[in-house]
Parts: structure tokens; sequence; C-alpha cells
């Protein structure tokens, strides 16, 4: 019974000072989740709209801002209405909802990453072969890859920390993820842990993938000039994403598996929310400020705003 009592209701972590600074806390997360928001869709819009982005590698970025707001909407929305109300509670299906919606959205990252560094790979090394390769019909296929594999990963990762008899009703964390409602169980995680360490090869082979891309990138760089400039405009964002997302896993990894109660809660709480917050800020950001035709269409939208608004007293005293 005590079990079952278990099942209906958890408990999250309750941000530091929330009592005092909750709608502080609120303001600051809505514009950062409002951010989030504007600067991924206005970057899918802007390739949506510009016949010259019309290439594979800008849809597989335009998927990669999708996963952005996506994965965002799985952890904002919650956290933003727990401050409001000041109730840090979640039911156990919502919670095993948000962990499907966080977790997924971060191995279709992790996935999508990937098939980007394949699209470089073949863009600089196999130039001639490029659009023998990269057909409509194969990136569908790359794109149904990076959207269904992670989900079903991601599923059955649920599945199996929630078909479990809970002990516990408290998550140290601001949010749902998966070790955390591992560790609410009175049962063995021995099948948990085998499931974990085979999609943890599963990730390894995919980041062997991008690492022996660009390796052969690099090397193939050395021989043109060309090449080079391609590697700069292309491929630099695309390692300060691998970075960004590296740094993020590596945060939540350790904050999961390793952080213990001694370390400041300031510290606990980045830990925590680097992986939520980061990712979807800059990987706009690190593309849109690199890609000419992406800041031709922001600087044109923006002066057209500004010759309108200028225009309108005029039309008024006419």
């Amino acid at each position: 019974m005590d079990n079952m009592s278990y099942a209906g209701k958890l408990t999250l972590m309750v941000p530091r000072d929330s009592k005092s600074y909750r709608h502080l806390y609120f303001t600051c997360f809505l514009y950062l989740y409002l951010l989030i928001l504007s600067m991924n869709i206005c970057l899918v819009i802007v390739i949506i709209i510009e016949k010259s982005l019309h290439e594979p590698m800008y849809i597989f970025l335009s998927h990669l801002c999708i996963n952005g707001v996506y994965g965002a909407s799985g952890f904002y929305p919650k956290f933003l209405s727990d401050l409001i109300l000041d109730s840090y509670v979640i039911s156990s299906h919502m919670c095993a909802l948000q962990t499907f919606v966080i977790y997924s959205s971060l191995l279709c990252e992790f996935t999508i990453l990937t098939v980007m560094s394949y699209d470089r790979y073949v863009a600089i090394c196999k130039p001639l072969d490029y659009h023998s390769k990269l057909t409509t019909f194969n990136c569908l296929k790359l794109i149904l890859f990076s959207w269904i594999v992670p989900n079903c990963v991601t599923v059955t990762a649920v599945l199996l920390s929630n078909l479990r008899p809970f002990c516990k009703n408290h998550i140290d964390k601001l949010y749902c993820d998966n070790w955390s409602i591992v560790k609410l169980s009175c049962e063995s995680s021995f099948v948990n842990n085998i499931y974990g360490y085979v999609v943890g090869v599963i990730c390894c082979i995919c980041a062997v993938i991008v690492i022996v891309s660009y390796i052969k990138l690099i090397s193939a760089c050395k021989a043109s000039l060309e090449n080079r400039r391609k590697f700069w405009q292309t491929c630099l964002p695309h390692i300060l994403s691998l970075i960004n997302f590296t740094f993020a896993m590596m945060f939540d990894f350790l904050y999961n598996r390793y952080v213990s109660y001694d370390i400041s809660e300031s510290l606990r709480h980045f830990l925590a929310l680097e992986l939520v917050i980061v990712p979807p800020v800059l990987n706009p950001v690190i593309y849109g400020l690199n890609i000419r035709a992406v800041r031709k269409r922001v600087f044109i939208s923006r002066l057209a705003a500004r010759e309108n608004v200028s225009r309108a007293p005029k039309r008024r005293k006419m």
C-alpha cells in the first residue's frame, strides 16, 4: 500500500529562496523560454522562406531548432506553473511524460548532430557525390532516423523505470529525469543499468562517426583553400554545437550519478539546469550568426520594420 501511495504524486526540488524570489525566477525563466521559442522559430522560418537555404544542411538545422523548441517545452511550462502556484508536485504520469520529452529531445539532438556531421563530410570530402548521396529521399530517411530511433529508445527507458514500485516520492531535481525515477524504486536497477549501457554503446558509435568524419574533414581541408573556407563557414558552428551538447550531457551525468548534498545548492541547480537552458539558446545563436543568408534576412526584416514605423506618422498627417 505504501508503494502504491507513492505512485500518484511526486515532489520536486524547491528552488533556493523560492518564497522570496519566485516572481523574479518566473520572470527570468519566462524570458528564457520566450527567447528560445523566438530564436529557434525565427531560424526555421528564415530557412523555409529563403530559397538559397533549401539544402540538406539547413534542412537538418531546421530540425535541430524544432527539436530545441520541443525539448524546452518539456521543462519550462511546468516549471513556470510551479513557480506561480508555489507547488512543486507532479503526478507520476506527468513525470514520465516530462522525462520522455526532455530525454528524447536530448537524444534527437545527438542524432541530428551526427547526421549533420555526415552531411559536412560528404560536402567537403566528396563534393562530386554530394547530390547523389544526399538526395531528397535519403535526406528524408536521415531525418526519420534522427527522430524515430531516439524516441523509441527513450520510450523503452521510461517504461523500464516507471513500471516498478516506488519506495520514495521525492526527486532531487527541478524536473523529472530517468535516473531520478530509477532511484525511487525499491527493486534492483540491474535491467535499467544494462539498458543504459546499451544506449551508451549506441551513443558511442554515433560519437565515433562524428570523430572519424571530422578527422577526414580536417585532413581534406589541408589540401585545399576552398575546403578550408567551407570548413570554417559551415563546420565551425557544428563543432561549437557539439561542444555545447557534450558539456550539457557531462553536467547532467555528473549531477545524476555523483552530485552529493555536500556541495552548494547553487551548483546543484546549475548542473541540473544547464541541460535545458544552454543548448536550446546557443544553437540558434551559433548558426544564426554564422549563416550569411540568415543574418541578411534578419537585418532586412529589422530595417523594413523600422521603415514602416517611420512612415506611419507621415501617413496619418496626410
